[in-house]
């Protein structure tokens, strides 16, 4: 590593040192100054973002997750505030109790000390990790792709100037260089580094996954199903299908992938029609391609290959799979899905237990859309993010899930014989 990078996160890791020592009622008062130096520099942004979007073709699926508007700025702002009266995680004690020794053990809540963000075109995480991270005692570094490097740039000469108003540390928050070699060097700040996690593609997550000597808390993919079985009802399933396809196609919890029953393929048309409107492109399966054929436009209709399934498209394209059973359903998501979030629509309350049983993801939804996962949504505040894996946190992840914790014993003379 080099000396430049070495500094950089040493000075880091001293700064969340001094992070620990701020009482909660000052770090509410930064975020609420942030928020408002925010609200003062809504033209500065856009400005800066302008420079961004002319560099993407508005017809990219990620043009829409990087651009910043006026009224997305205010919803962020209004993120900040909401973050700001939170109660801060740091301390809660888990465990606490005196053992026959004398001695008095406590488990408590710590922030990990500093993490290390590396995202893709969402200028927005920006804001929310620093302000997650800020009121979870947590040191930020951002590593943010080269498409939204302008806007990233704004945002964090926003927040360090209102750092140095409010006289702490600006180097709380640090924004890397935007070259690969920055990240090569986050992935190997081991000394320095706590946690890193990854906002992305399944290609960004695999390359984080595999190169970094850091502990990873893999977020971001989302490969999703939603099962309408033959129980289903059709105007839930309509609504349903068409919201978590179509709200916002370039997130990690929009649809990828329908699942019929075969005892319900009838009714597939009915399901899709909606679609249309947003000129969804679906991929079919033989089965539900021979159903379409004589009621969804010919342009959008096509047939799907090995390669449709398990696709995260982030755009306005769907895959349709044709299957016999509930079983064959849960088979079709533990081959093709990420772990991330799953849905059924069915009346039937037995199948809709073990299909919740069964499906192995982060979030499991029955005659819901899968588009409410989200921090906020589940009214956690912000997030810095939905973890697909198992170990520490899983769903999207709050300010709890941004501490882990310590044993504090306490005693008075106590030696172990």
């Amino acid at each position: 590593m080099s000396s430049i990078y070495q500094n950089i996160f040493s000075l880091s890791a001293k700064a969340s040192k001094e992070l620990q020592l701020i009482e909660e009622k000052k770090i509410t008062q930064v975020l609420q100054a942030l928020a408002k130096e925010t609200e003062n520099s809504v033209s500065y942004i856009l400005s800066e973002n302008k420079k961004d979007t002319e560099r993407m073709p508005s017809s990219d699926p990620k043009f829409d997750r990087l651009l910043l508007t006026q009224e997305r700025i205010f919803n962020i702002i209004k993120d900040i505030r909401n973050v700001s009266t939170l109660p801060s995680p740091i301390g809660k004690k888990m465990i606490e109790k005196n053992l026959p020794n004398g001695l008095n053990l406590s488990k408590i809540s710590v922030p990990f000390g500093v993490i290390g963000i590396i995202y893709e075109a969402r200028p927005n995480v920006s804001f929310d990790v620093f302000s997650l991270c800020l009121k979870s005692g947590n040191a930020c570094i951002l590593k943010g792709g080269s498409d939204a490097y302008f806007s990233n740039s704004a945002i964090v000469t926003i927040i360090k100037k209102v750092l140095q108003n409010e006289n702490i540390n600006p180097n709380i928050c640090t924004f890397l260089p935007n070259d690969r070699s920055s990240t090569l060097a986050l992935l190997h700040a081991s000394n320095y580094v706590d946690l890193i996690i990854p906002r992305g593609s399944k290609g960004l997550i695999n390359f984080v996954r595999e190169n970094s000597n850091i502990p990873v808390i893999e977020t971001g993919a989302g490969v999703c199903h939603t099962y309408f079985h033959k129980d289903g009802n059709l105007d839930i399933g309509k609504k349903i299908i068409f919201n978590a396809k179509t709200r916002k196609v370039s997130v990690c919890n929009s649809l990828d992938c329908l699942l019929i029953d075969s005892e319900r393929i009838n009714d597939l048309p009915d399901l899709c029609k909606k679609l249309e409107e947003k000129e969804v492109i679906l991929y079919a399966d033989e089965c539900s391609y021979n159903e379409l054929i004589n009621f969804y436009p010919s342009k959008l209709l096509c047939k799907a290959t090995q390669e449709s399934f398990g696709t995260e498209f982030l755009d306005y394209k769907m895959a349709i799979k044709t299957v016999h059973s509930l079983e064959e359903a849960i088979d079709h998501i533990t081959t093709y899905g990420s772990k991330h979030s799953e849905a059924i629509i069915s009346e039937n309350r037995d199948c809709i237990n073990i299909f919740e049983k069964m499906v192995d993801a982060a979030c499991v939804y029955a005659n819901a859309s899968t588009a409410f996962t989200d921090g906020a949504q589940f009214d956690m505040g912000a997030e810095i993010g939905i973890s697909t894996q198992k170990m520490h946190a899983r769903g999207p992840m709050g300010l709890e899930e941004l501490c882990t914790h310590k044993w504090i014993v306490e005693g008075n003379g106590q030696i172990r014989s």
